[in-house]
């Protein structure tokens, strides 16, 4: 029971501070003994294509939730691929996903995300040309399937499924956003989808995934011969990744565990039977860089909100007042960057400003026996 059922007249503030004061003691009891063990072996070779000459692209901690930890993004040399190393265990998924897009985060990335029915149109009718009326599409790391339930406009007579790790595909399904909602891992439940889907698509997902290479291996099998793979993925790329260095949100540390350049899914996709009919730049970039970056820069000056995971004393009340105030202060340049976002925008695929890429493959048909 959350604060606000047990007492009605609950702000939602009181009902927040009342849920971090109960969380609190199982944050304290899991970073007792450090975050270290969250970690897996620092890895010496590329997980994409197993050079082992590598460097570090950037060092970083969670500008998002402040979680305590540090991160490093190592960058091959070789083949460009950008990854976490040491990449986080499963243990450690767990602790910095937790609260993240469930629990304490759900509300404010629920928003967020059901806001975005443009971009979820945008990305469906990218499909429009290479499939007019797809019987089935299984969307991979649906959330809570504000995706799917957009995209039923440009497709009527689809049937949309989603797959997620989270809770929230249950409740996409409850709603009546997903005709079937799976939760598990993509790679372990791939073999019960085998064939059925003429459409697959993964929006902002591979990079979460601790083994992109046999998440597109998944898709391939849950795809009809012939079938589409739409792929967006941030673009490791971008100029702004370089410009605006740990501030760059596309890094998101530290969930983001892999980012794949263009060229390597390219030629990962064609070793696995596909071929790319489509790949935009312009189209998927969001434009937020600017904004984001400056977000983060003045949410890490600030005092800090309160949050079960941080330690000390909760903030006060002179705290909040000076955080407040400090924020405010930032707005005329929050107003600014989100201006020039808007500006930039208009040019962003031809000047590698583009914050992400989109692909689109398909996976080569069955070919009929020779006589």
């Amino acid at each position: 029971m959350t604060a606000t059922e047990a007492d009605p007249t609950a702000t939602a503030a009181e009902a927040r501070t009342a849920r971090i004061a109960a969380l609190r003691p199982s944050y304290r009891a899991d970073l007792a003994e450090g975050t270290d063990r969250f970690f897996e072996p620092r890895r010496t070779d590329c997980p994409w294509c197993g050079s082992t000459r590598l460097r570090i692209r950037l060092r970083t901690r969670d500008l998002l939730q402040h979680k305590p930890g540090r991160f490093v993004l190592d960058q091959c040399l070789d083949c460009t691929h950008v990854f976490q190393n040491p990449q986080l265990s499963e243990l450690g998924l767990e602790f910095y996903y937790r609260d993240f897009y469930d629990g304490l985060g759900e509300q404010r990335l629920a928003g967020v995300f059901g806001t975005r029915a443009g971009t979820y149109r945008n990305r469906a009718r990218s499909v429009v040309r290479f499939a007019s009326a797809p019987g089935s599409w299984l969307d991979v790391g649906t959330g809570h399937g504000h995706f799917c339930d957009t995209a039923r406009e440009v497709f009527p007579d689809t049937s949309f499924d989603g797959l997620d790790l989270s809770e929230g595909v249950k409740l996409a399904e409850q709603h009546g956003r997903l005709v079937r909602g799976f939760r598990g891992s993509f790679p372990e439940l791939a073999p019960t989808l085998s064939g059925q889907y003429d459409v697959v698509s993964m929006f902002h997902y591979l990079e979460h995934s601790r083994d992109p290479q046999r998440e597109l291996a998944a898709a391939r099998d849950a795809l009809r011969p012939g079938g589409l793979l739409l792929i967006e993925v941030p673009d490791p790329q971008c100029r702004y990744a370089r410009l605006l260095g740990r501030w760059w949100l596309p890094w998101l540390q530290p969930q983001h565990l892999n980012l794949v350049p263009a060229a390597n899914l390219r030629a990962r996709l064609g070793a696995l039977g596909f071929t790319v009919v489509l790949e935009q730049h312009g189209e998927p970039h969001d434009p937020v860089d600017l904004l984001a970056a400056c977000w983060l820069l003045f949410d890490a000056v600030a005092p800090a909100e309160d949050a079960p995971w941080r330690q000390g004393a909760p903030p006060g009340r002179l705290r909040r007042t000076v955080r407040g105030a400090l924020l405010l202060a930032a707005a005329p340049a929050l107003l600014l960057a989100t201006l020039l976002d808007r500006v930039i925008a208009r040019v962003a695929g031809r000047t590698r400003l583009s914050n992400a890429y989109r692909l689109l493959a398909r996976r080569a048909p069955e070919q009929s026996p020779t006589r």
